[in-house]
């Protein structure tokens, strides 16, 4: 017989996401993402953070500092930028990203150039913010789906 209890698709890629927002080293705000093509194939994941070559030891992790280059905002790489440039595919045509956060407006440049076409995000704690709403004007005009994803309640475990 076979078993009942396995996890959606939906389940799996946003459980991706999420696990890859553990790499993370933001104190506030750990953001995953997880690419998946067509065929339900993940072809990139991505987390935020610094970088590659900057060393996070040596960089700011702040929000607020005297300066903008005393924070994180113009240093820190955001996940689903991270999941594109990480990619194992040279197409992203058509492909679905799962992230933990909805995407600001530059991400959204991003997402649509790659070809990306629907958007599962788990949270739009900004929503009320320019970048957000430049963000969904982008994405409804360039006919890119957005759905928030809804957690089914499942609970898993994993030692690591």
């Amino acid at each position: 017989m076979k078993r009942s209890n396995y996890i959606s698709w939906d389940e799996y890629f946003m459980g991706i996401a999420f696990l890859s927002a553990q790499r993370s080293k933001d104190s506030s705000t750990q953001v995953g993402a997880c690419i998946v093509n067509e065929e339900n194939k993940i072809v990139a994941v991505g987390y935020n953070g610094m970088p590659t070559g900057c060393n996070d030891d040596e960089m700011p992790w702040e929000r607020t500092g005297e300066s903008s280059l005393d924070t994180k905002y113009p240093f820190v790489c955001h996940a689903e930028l991270n999941a594109i440039l990480n990619r194992n595919t040279a197409n992203l045509k058509g492909a679905t990203v799962y992230v933990t956060l909805f995407p600001c407006n530059e991400c959204a440049k991003a997402i649509i150039q790659s070809g990306i076409k629907k958007i599962v995000y788990a949270d739009n704690k900004y929503a009320d913010t320019e970048g957000v709403k430049a963000s969904t004007i982008m994405f409804e005009k360039c006919g890119v789906e957005t759905v928030q994803y809804k957690p089914s309640g499942k609970t898993l475990s994993i030692n690591l």
